[in-house]
């Protein structure tokens, strides 16, 4: 009786390879980051990324890593542009795009949830003072304002820290 083959064991040595050292890795850190909010598709093609030599892979090399399907993939690269936590390029003489890692991608994550906090921020500021703070919803907001200003002026000297240690 044969051995029990994973999906590519006599195919490219890099899938096999994928599969047996890499993919738990991505698989669990995925989890991690779906567990923490972000959509699963998308934790697992950044698991991927980040997990991969160069730290680029192309579309039809994450659906094979990952055994999604093409529309799965183009949504989760999407979320992850849109997040700032990767490009794309296009590969010269071609029309095939990869997928990067930004060079500092933590840091750059931060730097983009920053604005985002910004912008809560004046949201909260602004409902707070539409309901007025004798009422316990504008306390509520104005509470939830102080803390996200708190953040904010934290998180900014904390990357300034990073980037100076750099």
């Amino acid at each position: 009786m044969a051995d029990e083959a994973t999906p590519h064991q006599d195919t490219d040595p890099e899938l096999r390879e994928y599969e047996k050292r890499i993919s738990p890795f991505v698989e669990r850190f995925a989890a991690d980051l779906t567990e923490a909010g972000m959509q699963r598709m998308a934790a697992r093609v950044f698991a991927c990324l980040l997990a991969s030599e160069d730290g680029a892979l192309t579309s039809a090399q994450l659906s094979e890593r990952l055994q999604a399907s093409p529309a799965a993939i183009s949504g989760a690269v999407r979320y992850l542009s849109q997040a700032g936590m990767i490009s794309r390029q296009r590969d010269p003489g071609s029309r095939r795009e990869r997928y990067l890692l930004h060079t500092d991608v933590w840091y750059t994550s931060f730097v983009h949830r920053d604005t985002l906090l910004s912008r809560w921020l004046t949201t909260l500021n602004t409902g707070a003072d539409a309901l007025g703070g004798n009422t316990p919803g504008g306390r509520r907001l104005a509470e939830s304002a102080e803390f996200l200003a708190f953040l904010r002026k934290e998180l900014g000297s904390l990357l300034e820290r990073w980037h100076n240690s750099r």
